[in-house]
């Protein structure tokens, strides 16, 4: 029942990505990140040996109901003291015998358990991919969100510091107070000051980054000013839903709970008779107690049938255990239910409240640089004062870098609602790649 991995619906477009993370030390795009962590987590390993144990387990289980082909050969030397002498001579026997399960209940039962633990290891295997393409994307978009408030700092310093350069001029002047003076330098070193503190959280998440894909980060890709990120679309019912259906880890343990219901039945099949179809070849020039015999040549086709009757008390105990563990499974199913909900309303709520956010924000945004150009020319005309200029524009970066934080937000937002709803799918990681763009130093 396997069906296309994600990685190899996404491979086709990274084979360019593949050659040039490969010809520099450091990614720039997102695809490039996406091909390292594929190649470098060891979660994504982890998982991936997960599966092959899994699809082993099911040939194992599988190939205890095929044909059995057993060949024995014996070759002995034999020296034979009885009533009537002594005799030595050497002794062949061959055979060559054919065995077909006819009815096994414990394998038959045993095969479904393998091939439901196979299909669980592979939900697993694609939750952990997704899990790990959406925290690539959200490093990196946090590299790019710290990277600009970092840029917009630089301007707030810029600004800041000519504000200075006025009152300083001014205050030579005699034209301005020590106090306006003071206030304008505590601005600034308050600039700096936050101006530090962005660029260690800049380190941090490039740090981040390289610890999710295992290479450094370049001059990223931007996301584009135009970009234009899909509305939310449907209730959060509809989500929801979704999620009881697709989410990776609810069918996981779905497949978990069948697999313990398998369990219990073929821990019951130790009660079930077993029976076996037999076809033998033996030639052998060996008898009974190893007395010399004429060479035989015999052939036995037949059924064997096995009725178990008491075994101490293993068999019912087995019986239990196995119940309790599909008992376990089943409220794990539960607790992963509830928790994928939860997750999933939250994601929902966020990517809402981030759409309307950027609308407020873009308006703030252009207010505050309307306010902020007013009280520079009022300050000009002396009609307000140096305390209105810095608080002007202390408001305008900042709904410059909540304007900035809120569109990476609503990105990620949106990723992770399709991921915990288990819809998420190469194209939609490949459309977050077209809304970034080239960046421009």
């Amino acid at each position: 029942m396997l069906k296309p991995l994600i990685v190899a619906t996404f491979g086709f477009c990274l084979s360019g990505a593949i050659a040039a993370a490969e010809n520099s030390l450091a990614g720039t795009t997102l695809e490039q990140f996406f091909t390292a962590a594929i190649s470098y987590s060891p979660k994504l390993k982890i998982a991936e040996e997960s599966l092959n144990i899994g699809l082993a387990r099911k040939r194992a289980a599988t190939g205890q109901l095929l044909p059995q082909l057993r060949a024995n050969a014996s070759l002995s030397d034999n020296d034979r003291n009885d009533n009537s002498g002594s005799s030595s001579f050497s002794g062949q026997r061959y055979s060559l015998v054919l065995t077909q399960v006819l009815f096994n209940w414990q394998a038959f039962a045993a095969r479904k358990e393998a091939s439901l633990f196979e299909n669980q290891m592979e939900e697993q295997y694609y939750g952990e991919l997704a899990m790990l393409l959406t925290d690539v994307a959200e490093k990196y978009f946090n590299v790019l969100q710290a990277d600009d408030a970092l840029n917009s700092i630089a301007s707030e310093l810029d600004a800041v510091s000519n504000q200075l350069n006025q009152i300083q001029s001014l205050y030579d002047r005699q034209l301005a107070q020590i106090t306006d003076l003071y206030q304008a330098q505590a601005s600034v070193a308050a600039v700096e000051a936050q101006q530090l503190q962005l660029q260690t959280e800049l380190a941090l998440h490039r740090e981040a980054l390289r610890s999710a894909s295992g290479i450094e980060s370049g001059n990223l890709y931007r996301l584009r000013e135009d970009a234009q990120i899909p509305p939310l679309e449907n209730s959060i019912t509809y989500w929801v839903k979704q999620a009881e259906e697709n989410n990776h880890q609810i069918r996981a343990r779905e497949y978990a709970v069948q697999a313990a219901d398998k369990r219990i039945d073929a821990r019951r099949g130790a009660y079930m008779p077993q029976v076996n179809f037999i076809v033998q070849r033996q030639d052998s020039d060996v008898g009974f107690d190893n007395a010399s015999q004429l060479r035989t040549d015999n052939t036995y086709i037949g059924l064997d049938v096995s009725i178990p009757l008491y075994a101490g008390g293993t068999n019912r105990a087995s019986v239990s255990e196995a119940g309790s563990q599909h008992r376990i499974a089943e409220s794990e199913l539960r607790q992963v239910q509830l928790e994928a909900s939860e997750r999933v309303r939250a994601a929902y709520l966020q990517a809402q409240s981030a759409e309307t956010l950027i609308e407020a924000a873009n308006k703030l945004l252009e207010s505050t640089v309307l306010s902020s150009t007013a009280m520079q020319r009022g300050f000009e005309l002396g009609a307000v004062t140096n305390v209105d200029v810095l608080n002007a524009l202390r408001d305008q970066f900042r709904a410059e870098r909540d304007l900035q934080r809120t569109r990476y937000e609503q990105v990620k937002y949106l990723l992770l609602l399709k991921r915990e709803a288990g819809v998420l799918s190469a194209d939609d990681m490949l459309e977050v790649g077209t809304w970034l763009e080239t960046p421009q130093r």
